[in-house]
This record gives C-alpha cells, structure tokens and sequence, in this order.
C-alpha cells in the first residue's frame, strides 16, 4: 500500500508547520528530531579517493524547569571510504562521536543562545576512521529568528584529555554560521559553512553547503526531506577537493 506523501502545507496547516520547520533551522529548539545526513566527497588522498559519510545526529531537549534546557545533540558518523589511506583499497566503520550539551534559558524571544560541554568519545571502529583520543571542551550557539529567517552560527573547541599517546594530539575549534530562509509551505532554502581550524597542523577545512529542505508527511509521521551542493573553499593536504553533496532525512516528534 503506497503511503500519501504530501508537502504538510497542503493538509491546510501551512502556519503551524511552517512554524515546526523554522524551529529545525534551531539547532537547540525544544524538538526531538532524528536526522540522518548523507555526504559525498572526492578528491581525498593521493588517488583523489571517495568518502561517503552518514550522520546520525539525534537532539533530544531535557526539559530542567521553568526556566532552563539541557539539548542533547549527539553526531555519530558512518563512513565507507575508498583509495583515501595509502596501501589500503577500502574502509567502512563508524567513526568517532561527538556529544554535546547546551544549557538554553526558555526566554521566548527571537534571540535564542545556549552555551555548555562538548565531548569526542574515540568509537572508531578502525583507527584509520577515528583519532583514538578521548576530547573535552566547550560549544555554544547564538541565533536570531525574525519572520522567515534565521541566522547564527554554533561553535565548539575540542581538546585530547586522554588516549593512545603514539596518536597526535587534538586542538580543533569548529564554526557553523548559518542561514535559513523558511517559506510559508514549509519549505527552507539554506546555507551555511562547517568550518575547522586544527591547531596542531595549522590547517583550514571549509566546506560551504547550500540547497533546500522539505517538511513533509508521510503515513502520520512528519518528515524533512532535501539536499544540495557543497563546495570545498579551503581544506588540507590530502582533504575533499571541488564540489560534493548532501542529502538530509528529519524525522520529527513534535509534542
């Protein structure tokens, strides 16, 4: 049996779900979403190899009152690799995870911020896919909502408190600025860059991402669905080169 498949704005709740889609533009809204991200690169290595990298990222608010959340945003990557490390054809595994929490005050304005720890937890499933340190450190997240747009940017800064001494050391920030644009059909252009800095090795990584989002429903159960193209400014030796891309899988539980 085919399941309807429709953009939820036809179901005549345009507000409301254009409402539940700017709060996805929030990556600390008061949302359980399951999202799953979906890249592809090339150029990696000597042989210009191919990477495919799948995203589990789970955000699950914890409601701690009237006044405060605690968002747990939870990244656990998937990756299959090919010709990318040097004497070997082929690597599939997961990857290291990366935890946050972020403290949000519930103030109801259009400026929402939140601030807290971040973790890198070495579950690699092959030391070639993962640092084999355990990491600790600070993330934050400031953005503006106001009509159909959403604009700010998330950060974190990881160190290496712990793990396989023979293995280099981390000191890597992250920055995210973002923007979003939220139709009154639910749909959401974006663009946004995920850029890292590693302290170690004195070296950039800029990949800059834009496309389109969809919130849908399908079966009873509300969805965003998209992609688009991402292109790589800047990276280090042996990174992605030119143009690759993205596609996203929501799945939302809104209460």
């Amino acid at each position: 049996m085919l399941l309807p498949l429709l953009p939820v704005a036809a179901a005549g709740q345009s507000g409301s779900d254009a409402d539940l889609a700017k709060q996805l533009a929030n990556p600390i809204a008061n949302l359980v979403s399951v999202p799953f991200q979906f890249n592809y690169d090339h150029g990696l290595g000597a042989e210009d190899g191919t990477r495919w990298l799948m995203n589990f990222q789970p955000v699950i608010p914890i409601d701690l009152g009237a006044d405060w959340l605690m968002i747990s945003r939870t990244i656990v990557p998937l990756t299959w690799q090919n010709d990318v490390v040097p004497g070997e054809n082929m690597q599939l595994g997961l990857g290291d995870t990366v935890q946050s929490l972020f403290f949000s005050p519930k103030n109801g304005s259009s400026l929402t911020w939140g601030l807290g720890p971040v973790f890198l937890l070495p579950t690699a499933s092959e030391r070639t896919l993962g640092s084999e340190k355990w990491g600790a450190g600070v993330t934050a997240v400031a953005l503006w909502q106001a009509g159909p747009w959403t604009v700010g940017g998330l950060g974190n800064h990881i160190w290496s408190v712990a793990g396989d001494a023979d293995r280099s050391d981390l000191d890597q920030t992250f920055l995210q600025p973002f923007l979003n644009y939220t139709t009154a059909s639910a749909t959401s252009l974006f663009v946004n860059t995920e850029s890292s800095y590693d302290w170690e090795d004195d070296a950039w990584s800029v990949p800059v991402n834009f496309g389109v989002n969809q919130l849908m429903t399908v079966g009873g159960q509300r969805i965003q669905v998209g992609g688009g193209l991402r292109y790589w400014a800047e990276a280090p030796d042996g990174g992605p080169d030119g143009w690759g891309a993205r596609l996203n899988l929501v799945f939302l539980f809104p209460k």
